[in-house]
């Protein structure tokens, strides 16, 4: 069964909405985050106006009220991404808290100097930065997967790049640039070889195409609840059972302790321990409501959707000349993205004016320094996909573009 993406916008007040300038808005940077259904913004409102209470503490009528809502919403996640078990559920404030959870936690205690730390160079800052910083106080050593001209992984060299000093391996599943999907079962099956763990990056994925946490086989997966139509400032990082439970707490404070006395404390059991503080409750249960959208909606339907959309606005986009496309053109590896730069023009000022149009997109580097640098170029322009776009808004795409070059007084390329 398809979607019908007509009648599912008329669930997001946000895509109705005219911009200041007049034109209506066309949003396509959803690669940075969703817009919310009503669903999901009630949901949020009423918990302030009607259950507002901390969890896990009281006895109280509306504690326990908030708390079974929160607890629920745990449950909700393991099941929808088919995951071990509830206890694996680890609510973050997003995906970067959720992968410097795991570097400062499992890192810290099981990387050792000369030890190895494998990327690829096509990572965002989030799968990058908080792995630069634990090679730098371990004496770690990085190494990166290369990419192919269609910006897949190289796995030529796959066991030279995983060895027996690999202790961790962080990779994303889907590039936030270029939309490429990557299958990463190699990669899992020659670092299960070696001994070492496997986090997956998947903010890019998650919001995007069915996951089967379980038949992956990964050890930590992590993403963002706002990329998925819930509310910002809640993440969620799965791991598996045995490994959450031997590692040690990243925060103190309240809700992670069992027991404190003055100089030492025990700690609590899973999910607690690595939950320390009041979380985002009403974040966590709009992300309740959020679930119950897609899950409504269908995974595959969206899978389906997106990749319609995207090899019509790559079929349109080829059509004009001065376009430099990014990405493989196989769109069994791909998601709902697009990047291009404009020849001689940069892709601010292509951004802005495609503002002017109405038009959002996203552009500069992505948070991808290093690809960036590999690609040789500034940045690109980024038009993301979600359910709820239609062709019309890729024409829009198309037809802003246009005037980008009408502006510029030339077409490069043809």
């Amino acid at each position: 069964m398809s979607l019908d993406p007509y009648k599912l916008r008329l669930d997001f007040p946000i895509l109705s909405q005219t911009m200041p300038n007049g034109k209506p808005l066309v949003y396509l940077d959803n690669g940075a985050t969703s817009q919310k259904p009503i669903s999901v913004i009630q949901a949020t409102n009423d918990y302030y106006a009607k259950e507002n209470a901390n969890i896990h503490r009281g006895v109280y009528y509306l504690s326990q009220h908030a708390t079974e809502l929160f607890e629920r919403t745990r449950i909700k996640t393991s099941h929808f991404f088919q995951a071990q078990c509830a206890k694996a559920i680890i609510f973050t404030r997003g995906t970067t808290d959720a992968i410097n959870l795991v570097a400062q936690t499992y890192g810290r205690a099981n990387v050792s100097e000369g030890d190895e730390i494998v990327l690829s160079v096509q990572e965002h800052h989030s799968n990058l930065v908080p792995w630069q910083m634990l090679a730098q106080e371990k004496k770690a050593f990085l190494k990166f997967f290369p990419i192919l001209e269609d910006t897949t992984y190289d796995l030529s060299k796959l066991n030279e790049i995983i060895t027996k000093r690999t202790k961790i391996v962080a990779i994303s599943q889907m590039s936030n640039v270029t939309g490429t999907v990557h299958d990463l079962s190699k990669i899992i099956d020659r670092a299960r070889q070696v001994g070492a763990k496997v986090l997956v990056d998947g903010a890019q994925a998650a919001c995007h195409m069915p996951i089967h946490l379980v038949d992956m086989d990964v050890d930590f997966y992590a993403f963002s609840a706002h990329k998925m139509l819930g509310p910002t400032g809640v993440g969620v990082l799965f791991g598996k059972e045995a490994i959450l439970e031997a590692m040690p707490p990243w925060l103190g404070g309240g809700d992670m302790i069992e027991s404190v006395e003055l100089e030492s404390s025990t700690y609590a059991a899973l999910p607690a321990k690595l939950e320390a503080g009041t979380p985002n409750i009403a974040g966590v249960i709009g992300f309740s409501h959020a679930l119950d959208y897609l899950q409504k909606v269908g995974m595959k339907n969206i899978k389906d959707h997106e990749r319609m959309l995207t090899e019509y606005a790559l079929d349109q986009l080829h059509k004009v000349g001065g376009l430099t496309l990014y990405g493989t053109e196989d769109l069994e590896k791909r998601g709902g993205v697009v990047s291009f730069t404009m020849d001689g023009i940069h892709p601010h000022d292509v951004g802005s004016i495609l503002d002017e149009e109405g038009v959002a997109i996203r552009v500069g580097h992505h948070c991808c320094q290093p690809l960036m640098k590999q690609l040789q170029i500034p940045g690109t322009c980024r038009a993301s996909f979600y359910f709820y776009n239609t062709k019309e808004d890729i024409d829009m795409l198309v037809h802003s573009i246009g005037k980008v070059k009408s502006i510029f007084g030339r077409v490069v390329r043809k």
